[in-house]
């Protein structure tokens, strides 16, 4: 799949004269677009902290949900480059599993955004998560972007785990 994209950007005719980066990750976002649509459910298009452009995307089969980004600086890849991921553990709430992707870059805020947006219109009444031994190296981090986020943590510092949930 990943030589099939570089054969559609080698067909691609860039302009002649020079383009600015702006107009570039702009020409690379309509053909990520066309490709992420053909798997996901495009939710939307946003600018991180960074002031670069993103393609938010999901994919929800009713047991689990998955929020993703791409970035528009390169050629679609076939896969997300962050994500969260969560389950359903029944109609009233969502189980946040698992953050994926490179930290501190406004993705996960993104995301949680349009995770919590989604459950809301799904009528999910409150999202859950747990904090567990991996986590513990960046617990701090964590526990800010989740308050951030207006969830409640609990933390055990004797078990090394914690909790986080938020009311919609």
């Amino acid at each position: 799949m990943p030589t099939e994209h570089l054969t559609k950007e080698a067909a691609y005719e860039w302009p002649e004269q020079s383009i600015s980066d702006e107009e570039y990750e702009l020409i690379r976002m309509q053909q990520n677009l066309k490709e992420i649509a053909k798997d996901h459910k495009v939710l939307g298009i946003e600018q991180t902290k960074e002031e670069k452009w993103v393609i938010v995307s999901q994919i929800d089969d009713g047991h689990t949900c998955q929020i993703m980004i791409n970035t528009c600086t390169t050629s679609y890849p076939g896969h997300w480059e962050f994500a969260i991921q969560a389950e359903y553990y029944n109609s009233f709430y969502l189980h946040i599993d698992d953050i994926k992707g490179e930290e501190n870059r406004g993705f996960g805020s993104i995301c949680m955004n349009y995770l919590k947006e989604h459950a809301s219109r799904q009528n999910v009444q409150k999202i859950t998560g747990d904090l567990v031994k991996r986590d513990w190296g960046h617990r701090d981090r964590l526990i800010h972007f989740y308050e951030k986020h207006n969830f409640e943590v609990e933390i055990d510092e004797e078990k090394l785990n914690g909790s986080i949930v938020t009311n919609l």
